[in-house]
């Protein structure tokens, strides 16, 4: 029941309609209360709030007015609330994005789960990341987390390739002064038949296949054949599930990874970091599989 004691968290962004967080967090929420007894109940609930870029300095103190808890961060103010916050983790100054917020005695301050998010489901497979080759398909702000995440495995190589010589060059540079050990090459689109052979790992951090374009994928067929059956794909994107770049992937015996893993971890994370305690990650993963008919 929500009361006027309720401690707010939640979600911004713009839009922010389409978010799932709201279902797994508030899922985790009554799981962990269902397993208390009333004197000892979590009184939280986690919303979504849609904040325009330019409202958001303007929301951000609200949020301090009315005493809400921390919130996620997603498209387009990833960056841009950096600014706003009192301080920053070193893992969001490396990625140079923030998608968590927690209050401190100082004011807000900000980390990114998303690197968190990235590595779980890599992390269950015994192999040495060491000796593999990355490459990871766009350069955007998700490919940053996916770097800094291949840097702290220690990946031989990381490769990145985008379609913009320029924007890619300003991706290498940011880099530069990075407390992680980032050393990765750029690549325009088409070196990808070349590196794609020598990936273990390939990521798609682009939009491309994303619903509605559920018949899209980044990689042509005829590229897709030159990846070593043993290799991993990984897939940010969560809906569809799979993606064609995922179905291309087994087709070729390739193990799939896709984004749902890495929305729920870096969700938990989160969570823990506000509720200062362990939380139900399957109960997390569930609510979004049952949410999404996959069970």
């Amino acid at each position: 029941m929500i009361t006027g004691k309720t401690k707010l968290l939640g979600v911004i962004g713009y839009p922010v309609e389409h978010s799932l967080s709201p279902l797994m967090h508030n899922a985790a929420i009554q799981a962990i209360n269902n397993q208390k007894n009333q004197q000892n109940l979590i009184d939280f609930v986690y919303l979504p709030f849609p904040i325009k870029p330019e409202d958001l300095n303007t929301a951000i103190a609200g949020f301090s007015a009315i005493g809400v808890q921390g919130f996620n961060i997603t498209i387009p103010h990833k960056q841009a609330i950096i600014p706003l916050l009192s301080e920053v983790s070193d893992i969001a100054q490396a990625v140079g994005a923030v998608n968590t917020v927690y209050r401190t005695n100082k004011g807000w301050a900000g980390t990114n789960t998303d690197v968190t998010g990235f590595l779980a489901p890599l992390q269950t497979y015994n192999w040495d990341s060491h000796q593999k080759v990355a490459v990871i398909l766009g350069n955007g702000g998700a490919a940053r987390a996916v770097v800094a995440g291949c840097a702290q495995l220690g990946f031989a190589e990381i490769h990145v390739v985008g379609r913009s010589i320029e924007k890619l060059a300003a991706f290498e540079q940011s880099w530069v002064n990075s407390p992680l050990p980032v050393n990765i090459k750029i690549h325009n689109w088409d070196d990808l038949p070349s590196l794609i052979a020598q990936a273990d790992l390939l990521v798609n951090t682009t939009p491309v296949g994303m619903y509605p374009n559920i018949q899209e994928s980044p990689v042509d067929e005829a590229i897709f054949e030159r990846l070593s059956p043993g290799a991993i794909a990984y897939d940010l994107i969560y809906i569809p599930n799979p993606t064609k770049f995922l179905q291309q992937a087994q087709v070729r015996g390739a193990i799939a990874i896709d984004g749902l893993e890495m929305l729920v971890q870096q969700g938990a994370a989160a969570l823990e970091l506000w509720l200062q305690q362990s939380v139900p990650v399957d109960v997390m993963r569930n609510s979004l599989r049952k949410h999404l008919g996959l069970i």
